[in-house]
């Protein structure tokens, strides 16, 4: 047990991750998801979380486990492809996380999701989270169309939307 990550997500406010992503740059990430899944089949899903609760932080619940419940709990899994991938920012460990399904997992190695969070950490940690997030998206994008390029029929099988949780 880590007391001093707990206390840290205890007093980490949510006000902070609509700071750090407000409405407006909210709405640019939606853009790019949506610009970004016109060049390749992938499904991407922003969700952003300040901190976590009592309960996880006692069980001792690592961003990447998180990150993993989210994507089942988005159902980012759903895709006909098995194709979706999820990126999860938690501000108060300064963690962003890639979970990737199985029709991907299975063709990218887990070193390029590290090499695209680690750069977007590095804009992190200058404050700039939406250009962070952006280009992250722009990475995941490329890494997507070189594994699941665009076909005809391409619906739109999860929401661009990002999500603060």
């Amino acid at each position: 047990m880590n007391l001093k990550r707990i206390l840290k997500h205890l007093v980490y406010p949510d006000w902070l991750a609509r700071r750090a992503l407000p409405a407006a740059s909210l709405a640019r990430i939606e853009t790019a998801i949506a610009d970004s899944e016109v060049r390749h089949t992938g499904e991407i899903r922003f969700a952003v979380e300040a901190s976590l609760g009592p309960l996880p932080l006692l069980r001792g619940q690592s961003a990447r486990q998180r990150a993993v419940e989210v994507f089942s709990d988005l159902r980012v899994w759903d895709t006909e492809a098995n194709n979706g991938v999820l990126v999860y920012l938690l501000l108060a460990d300064r963690d962003v996380e890639i979970v990737a399904d199985r029709g991907i997992t299975q063709r990218v190695p887990q070193e390029r999701w590290e090499d695209i969070c680690r750069e977007m950490e590095r804009r992190f940690r200058a404050g700039r989270y939406e250009e962070g997030v952006i280009q992250g998206i722009a990475g995941i994008g490329r890494v997507l169309e070189s594994v699941h390029p665009r076909q005809a029929n391409n619906p739109n099988e999860l929401p661009d939307r990002p999500l603060r949780l």
